[in-house]
């Protein structure tokens, strides 16, 4: 595959988002998204314009206007994107989904959506710390990329939580019900913090919940399935009280040595598992407790739990801390495409503008993965020489090297430029972004 091809391939991942906007809002569209990866400085989309449309085809006023005030849904681009990757790159099994949200920094007094929020980064146990934006709440595809390591979150739904209006919970709950129409015969397997554990309450359609479980929950035996005899009344809803989490770990003795796979390192882990009832959260629902912890006892012991009663513990565990590619999701959106840098702020404005943002960040991974990565090899810069596999920045700087190449040697065609000058000449537009 020569460069036009490459060219190609992402104009067709863009076009597949065609019937979601009018004829004359769709080019627009493409030439914006293609102008957000090409930019050099701040994301505004002012400063992207130059790059979308360097001859200046369309009227600036087309590309502000595609966010507050062009008809198009955000739901109808997730549900063709949702299903093209979930084809893509889990076309069997359980569909593994990570959920968390987000703080999309802003200024000014008139941001539609925006408000104060606990900023998550910023605080600690003892010091809260508030700042005013957009908080995101977003659900991503995990993918196992080809050279291994962690795994890549790819977005494939999200919703702006607005104060006044439907919780985080509630939010969550919408984006996987969603996902659960969109693709009606598919099983999930959801991870998310701690936050979310009570999610596993609420009965979500064909879906499994992994997460943390609070240190100090009351948890509980299994009811008993058979009356005793002369029993009066209605069976109990819950066992026996158990310790909790914290309570139950220094009194276990039968800990079974695994080597877990944790974002692409084995580690030894020591772990225990039981069934137990975790009524305040999921009443009758059965949950798999595991509990694990340091051999060399410097780390404090970890409490997680899963829905699914079939999964071994060590899946558990590797399943909680892949959930760290939703993390690296959020910081590459924000430090290399700008997430918060576009300055919309009326109406739908602000909320598609980050779904673009993710969007994109998620088209970006998919050409790479497609297309790109058996074409490049990784940057590496002087002091990185021993980088051994791919990030964001790498599939970014690919894709820059393809549109730029097909943006300006196209036009030479008739008197070829030298390879080294070419190559030069790339590399130095690509690596400035």
């Amino acid at each position: 595959m020569n460069g036009t091809d490459l060219v190609s391939a992402w104009n067709g991942l863009l076009l597949m988002f065609s019937f979601v906007f009018s004829a004359p809002v769709a080019p627009t569209f493409q030439a914006l998204l293609a102008g957000w990866v090409l930019a050099t400085g701040r994301r505004t989309i002012s400063g992207i314009i130059p790059f979308a449309d360097p001859e200046g085809k369309r009227p600036h006023d087309a590309y502000h206007y595609l966010f507050p005030h062009a008809k198009w849904y955000s739901a109808d681009l997730w549900r063709c994107w949702a299903r093209f990757v979930v084809e893509k790159f889990a076309s069997t099994g359980r569909v593994p989904l990570d959920l968390d949200d987000t703080l999309f920094h802003k200024s000014g007094r008139k941001v539609d959506g925006a408000d104060w929020w606990r900023d998550a980064v910023r605080s600690t146990g003892t010091h809260t710390v508030h700042a005013l934006g957009l908080n995101l709440v977003l659900l991503t595809l995990r993918v196992q990329a080809p050279w291994g390591g962690e795994p890549l979150g790819i977005p494939v739904n999200l919703r702006l939580h607005r104060k006044g209006g439907a919780n985080l919970l509630e939010l969550a709950e919408e984006m996987v019900l969603e996902l659960a129409c969109w693709l009606p015969e598919r099983e999930f397997s959801l991870c998310a913090d701690g936050f979310y554990a009570s999610l596993a309450g609420r009965k979500l359609p064909r879906c499994t919940l992994t997460s943390r479980m609070r240190y100090d929950a009351a948890i509980y035996e299994l009811p008993p399935t058979q009356r005793r005899p002369g029993q009066r009344g209605r069976n109990p809803r819950k066992g026996v009280r158990l310790p909790t989490p914290a309570q139950m770990a220094p009194q276990v003795r039968n800990w079974t040595r695994q080597t877990t796979q944790e974002r692409g390192q084995a580690r030894a882990r020591l772990l225990y598992a039981r069934v137990v009832l975790w009524y305040a959260v999921c009443k009758s629902q059965p949950v798999l407790l595991v509990i694990s912890r340091d051999p060399a006892g410097k780390e404090k012991d970890d409490f997680f739990f899963t829905t699914d009663l079939t999964v071994a513990p060590q899946a558990v565990v590797e399943k909680t801390a892949g959930r760290w590619c939703i993390e690296d999701t959020f910081r590459n959106t924000k430090q290399f495409l700008g997430g918060e840098e576009p300055q919309v702020w009326k109406g739908a404005g602000p909320e598609r503008a980050a779904d673009l943002c993710f969007l994109l960040y998620g088209l970006v991974w998919v050409w790479y993965l497609l297309y790109g990565h058996a074409r490049s090899t990784p940057y590496r810069p002087p002091w990185y020489s021993q980088k051994e596999r791919p990030s964001f920045q790498d599939a970014l700087y690919a894709l820059r090297q393809a549109l730029w190449r097909q943006r300006i040697f196209s036009k030479f065609e008739k008197v070829p430029v030298p390879a080294r000058i070419v190559r030069i000449l790339v590399h130095a537009l690509a690596a400035c972004a």
